[in-house]
């Protein structure tokens, strides 16, 4: 039991800060930069768009594409409608002759980046999604490290904005019969949307924190050899690399890089390429996370290679982040049942019980915050129809690129 006490924490240990020290000195040690062969031509791009539904926000992205600071002789922007519905398509039909719409029936995100793949006409495929935008020169910086041939993907850097700023609630005409009511709910209303903005910010700060971490263990994995995938909100790769996904695909941003990465070519980090986006609730971030952990899983399955060290040549990193990341939910748990198997043999087990209690009861605690938060907001809703100035805020919010 002692050993599977030490063995959890060691895994533990390594993956969330061995694993980076050993980036560290290894980037330090032997970096591998990015070869610039000079080349005065700007390479041409097909941008691909696969939407599902996206009406309210696809003219706002597609505006965003159109404005891009890229020679429109060498772009061409793709965008698939994954069984949408008329609304979506309507959109589309507003900007014929600017962009290439693909309609297919709904089969999925990997079937639509199939479809417009196939209708690329360059030899660098740019991938975005409807809900982020780029900023002016992101396209130029995603495309500046294929001057090296040994490139064979790029990812730019998603950068989140912490503020979840909410619209002030109007209250006015507080001179009629219903008045008194409606201050109440008026009342109830900020209260809720103040808590809620509370929260907002709280897991803000988390979400941000965590992916500034993984952006930098990214950026020390491109500076060694090559990323493990990319992100999917922007990044571009080598049209004579890309092999059509499985439909049931999950990470397409991983499975596409790691491919090309297999060939022998290098995916890296490019923090110059930028698109915006916002922090998603903890609903939507919660679901990220189940998605990211299947989606590894079915790597897994579709890429044996990436397991053996003669094939894959970023074997230690993969090993290192990936599996690590599927094996330490079960090195917490193993690690739990030990400690309350020891701790009343000494008080170094006693006190990891505790630590572990601790922060388990404050992620329980935060959860629990959220969930009332969520319940209060969803009382006033009823008010909204009565007034439609009670309407809870848009959390949206509009992207400053």
């Amino acid at each position: 039991m002692v050993l599977l006490f030490w063995t959890s924490c060691a895994v533990i240990a390594y993956v969330y800060a061995g694993y980076p020290a050993l980036l560290m000195v290894w980037a330090r040690l032997r970096p591998r930069p990015i070869a610039d062969a000079q080349s005065s031509a700007a390479p041409g791009v097909s941008i691909v768009l696969a939407e599902r539904n996206e009406g309210p926000r696809l003219a706002t992205r597609l505006d965003n594409l159109l404005q891009l600071s890229y020679p429109s002789g060498r772009r061409q922007i793709i965008v698939v409608s994954d069984g949408s519905s008329h609304d979506t398509l309507d959109v589309l039909r507003r900007y014929e002759g600017l962009i290439e719409a693909v309609a297919v029936e709904a089969g999925g995100k990997a079937s639509a980046l199939n479809a417009g793949v196939s209708r690329a006409t360059h030899e660098i495929l740019v991938f975005a999604d409807a809900r982020q935008a780029f900023a002016r020169d992101a396209v130029i910086e995603l495309t500046s490290p294929f001057r090296d041939p040994q490139v064979g993907a790029v990812t730019g850097e998603l950068l989140l904005d912490g503020e979840s700023p909410g619209r002030r609630i109007a209250v006015s005409d507080r001179r009629r019969p219903d008045g008194e009511l409606r201050d109440r709910a008026c009342s109830d209303c900020r209260r809720a949307t103040d808590r809620r903005r509370s929260l907002d910010s709280t897991m803000a700060d988390g979400v941000g924190l965590y992916w500034r971490y993984e952006k930098g263990i990214r950026r020390l994995e491109s500076s060694v050899g090559s990323t493990l995938g990319a992100t999917g909100a922007i990044y571009a790769m080598r049209r004579s690399l890309w092999m059509p996904l499985p439909a049931d695909t999950i990470l397409d941003d991983v499975l596409a890089p790691m491919r090309a990465v297999l060939a022998g070519y290098r995916t890296v980090f490019n923090e110059k390429a930028r698109a915006f986006d916002r922090v998603a609730g903890a609903d939507a971030e919660a679901r990220r996370k189940v998605r990211t952990l299947a989606g590894n899983y079915q790597i897994l399955r579709l890429e044996p290679r990436l397991l053996m060290p003669w094939r894959n040549p970023v074997w230690l990193q993969y090993v290192s982040h990936k599996i690590g990341r599927l094996v330490v939910p079960y090195a917490l748990l193993t690690l739990m049942a030990s400690s309350m198997a020891l701790a009343d043999r000494s008080i170094v087990f006693a006190a990891a019980l505790g630590a572990q209690c601790v922060f388990y009861l404050l992620a329980g605690y935060g959860a629990w915050l959220d969930l009332c938060g969520t319940t209060a907001s969803s009382r006033i809703a009823p008010l909204s129809v009565m007034w439609p100035s009670m309407r809870p805020p848009d959390r949206r919010g509009a992207i400053n690129v």
